[in-house]
């Protein structure tokens, strides 16, 4: 079966069907819908004669094949934002069919790059320029690529649209998350576009970044406030207040952002913990 591209930049993902987001750039959606992943894991292919991809996604066959015919023999590397199961593990399977160089910040949860790239590096191909950026937080080894010549950044997990990412300890880390947000909106040039691991392409950009950082603050305040009127609570104590707004169904994922706010807290010196790398700890207001 044939995946014509089709130009819709604007268009929410939809999986099996593949469009143009630019010139130099298509994404097609995994067929992984879900709570965690939306419509899918985006993957994005960059170039014209020879191309990069982005997250390959799932170890999917049909995903798979989907972007090997999409590459059509042009496909000579793969990269990744981060180790996750639903962005990683499809690079052994597309590597195979393509031969494929794979790149990312490290092996890890069974993902083994050919090269492993950090903060800095450049992928240069035909008539383009990926950079990766380390953007911890979400995760201790996460990648955005920003594609230079467009300011258009892959985002991964760590800016999705239409929802908030998960923070679970002890490998996210809010005090990076927060840092590796504020270090997106002051970039120069500034991005133009995010294009993220899961949802529809981010037009504008700097206000969805401020909106990250907000929605992150108000919601520290609400835990500090939580805190302070109960002196000393759990984390599963603290959530039906602080998450009083969150659909039933997505309080265990709360529950891990929670407890990543707590510990940022810990950090600044405002709550406190015997044994803040357990979960189930009981903690204490120091304000």
């Amino acid at each position: 079966m044939s995946h014509a591209l089709v130009l819709e930049p604007s268009g929410a993902p939809e999986p099996g069907r593949p469009v143009a987001l630019s010139a130099r750039v298509a994404r097609a959606t995994a067929p992984n819908p879900g709570m965690m992943t939306g419509p899918g894991t985006n993957t994005y292919l960059v170039g014209t004669t020879e191309l990069a991809v982005v997250d390959p996604g799932p170890d999917d066959v049909g995903h798979l094949d989907v972007l090997a015919e999409l590459g059509a023999g042009r496909i000579r590397w793969i990269v990744v934002t981060h180790t996750h199961p639903d962005h990683a593990p499809g690079a052994a399977g597309l590597a195979a069919r393509t031969g494929a160089e794979v790149l990312g910040f490290c092996a890890r949860d069974d993902f083994v790059p050919t090269r492993e790239v950090g903060e800095g590096y450049e992928l240069r191909g035909a008539g383009f320029v990926l950079r990766a950026l380390h953007t911890p937080g979400h995760a201790s080894n996460h990648l955005c690529w920003l594609l230079v010549d467009e300011a258009m950044l892959f985002s991964g997990d760590h800016v999705m649209s239409g929802s908030t990412v998960v923070i679970a300890p002890p490998d996210g880390d809010m005090v990076q998350y927060l840092a590796s947000v504020r270090r997106l909106v002051v970039l120069d040039p500034p991005l133009v576009t995010i294009a993220p691991g899961h949802g529809a392409l981010i037009t504008e950009p700097v206000a969805a970044l401020e909106g990250i950082i907000d929605h992150r603050l108000t919601r520290e305040q609400a835990v500090t406030r939580a805190l302070a009127t109960a002196g000393r609570a759990t984390v599963d104590e603290l959530l039906p207040t602080v998450y009083a707004d969150v659909r039933e169904e997505l309080l265990p994922v709360a529950r891990k952002s929670l407890w990543a706010h707590l510990r940022k807290l810990d950090d600044e010196g405002s709550a406190r913990s015997e044994d803040r790398t357990d979960i189930e700890a009981v903690w204490a207001s120091t304000a």
